[in-house]
């Protein structure tokens, strides 16, 4: 029962994390217009096409939405197919933003949903997140607060995982406190000499991690680490009970006090990995983050906050104008603001210290940013207003019609980017 229940875990999260798989019946949304970016006032009509292997077919009724990212419908409606394909009335957004199209309709007992998200000038965004007075003197604190506690490093190599190129070993440091760590897996290229580094920072969850040989292979040093303070070498189970159980909505712990609010001791213990690395002798200075989603986040954030950094790599960032909601626009994951309830004092405070606009707004080294518009987990608004206040070399992927995953060809153009720079870059 026990390997049943593990089976099935190992396969709802690779679902969860992988482009969605293909089926027999797709039901496609595209703007009218040709283009995914327009100005505010131009109105814009979404093309529908149902298709069974890929031929377009079908006369029957579809149902549409239309909202700005995020936000209740303003138009609502239904077409009908002709041969598949049909166009819904244009409509517009006065301000810059995101517009979403979704069409639903059944099929042989299945429903089918499209979507389609186009821009108004999406480069004029801004956070409606302020970044706090004392934002640095803040974090300043906090970190030599947690160096205060000796780094006490523990490696331990792992025989069965290593390969003939690369090294692998569980590893952990001391965080902020007292028996406070953090874990991670390090990948180390095998041949003598010194290697640049990526810190490889998690999404969202609670997880084991086997160490990322193949990018390790290139002549990199990689540590992937997790956040929550434990192994990250255990048995699934074990993740399992804790994401359901201790930790179950761990993003929103004590989030209406500043100095307690989870994340504190997550980016604390972020910087303190970099540290780990520092001390590393296979490490030649160079080091970069890289995270997609919650890792997104934080890879921007340790960005900003360290200036040991010397590029990142973000792909659909959380925790990104998670005020958002106050403004009446989309906010970032965990969408904590979305609920009314939460817009206190308090709450809207804490958060402000540990968006990833606060941070971004310090990030001075190259970058490589992507992501897609129809993303409702880390929507395009909070994303695009993030990467607006990011003044520094940037490079940006945009993959319009992906949601909350990236293609291949996303995920190879940022590892790329990334390791080019660092095999290029100079510990200046």
């Amino acid at each position: 029962m026990r390997t049943i229940s593990f089976i099935t875990f190992l396969f709802v999260s690779l679902l969860a994390i992988a482009q969605p798989a293909e089926r027999l019946y797709h039901l496609a949304v595209t703007p009218a217009g040709g283009e995914w970016n327009y100005k505010p006032g131009k109105k814009v009509g979404f093309d529908v096409c149902f298709t069974r292997c890929d031929v377009p077919t079908g006369d029957m009724e579809v149902r549409y939405e239309i909202s700005e990212d995020m936000m209740k419908p303003f138009s609502t409606g239904t077409v009908k197919l002709k041969n598949g394909r049909a166009t819904i009335a244009p409509a517009t957004m006065k301000k810059s933003g995101f517009m979403r199209c979704t069409v639903t309709l059944r099929q042989d007992g299945r429903d089918y949903t499209g979507m389609a998200t186009v821009g108004f000038s999406p480069d004029e965004l801004q956070p409606v997140t302020a970044q706090p007075a004392d934002f640095h003197e803040f974090w300043e604190k906090n970190i030599a607060d947690a160096r205060k506690w000796d780094l006490e490093p523990m490696i331990t190599l792992i025989p069965e995982k290593c390969t003939p190129k690369v090294n692998v070993y569980h590893v952990s440091w001391a965080n902020s406190g007292w028996a406070s760590r953090m874990y991670g897996m390090l990948t180390v290229p095998a041949a003598p000499g010194t290697y640049p580094a990526i810190l490889k920072l998690p999404g969202a969850g609670v997880r084991a991690y086997n160490g990322d040989i193949s990018h390790a292979e290139k002549g990199v040093i990689i540590l992937e680490i997790g956040i929550h303070g434990m192994p990250v070498n255990l048995p699934a189970e074990v993740y399992t009970g804790l994401y359901n159980g201790a930790l179950k909505g761990y993003h929103s712990f004590n989030f209406d006090d500043r100095d307690r609010f989870y994340y504190k001791r997550v980016i604390t213990g972020c910087v303190r990995a970099i540290d780990f690395i520092e001390q590393l002798p296979e490490f030649n200075g160079c080091l970069a983050t890289f995270g997609g989603s919650q890792g997104g986040g934080l890879s921007i954030i340790v960005a900003g906050i360290d200036k040991r950094v010397k590029a990142l790599v973000s792909m659909y960032p959380a925790m990104s104008d998670m005020a958002g909601y106050t403004a009446g626009r989309a906010g970032g994951w965990p969408h904590t603001l979305k609920d009314k309830r939460f817009h206190t004092p308090e709450i809207i405070n804490t958060l402000s210290y540990y968006d990833v606009s606060s941070f971004a707004r310090e990030v001075a080294v190259p970058g490589f940013y992507t992501f897609g518009y129809n993303d409702m987990v880390c929507p395009p608004t909070t994303t695009m207003s993030v990467y607006n206040v990011i003044d520094a070399p940037k490079e940006l992927m945009i993959a319009e019609n992906t949601a909350h995953y990236a293609y291949t060809e996303q995920g190879s153009a940022a590892w790329k980017w990334v390791i080019d720079f660092l095999k290029n870059c100079n510990n200046n």
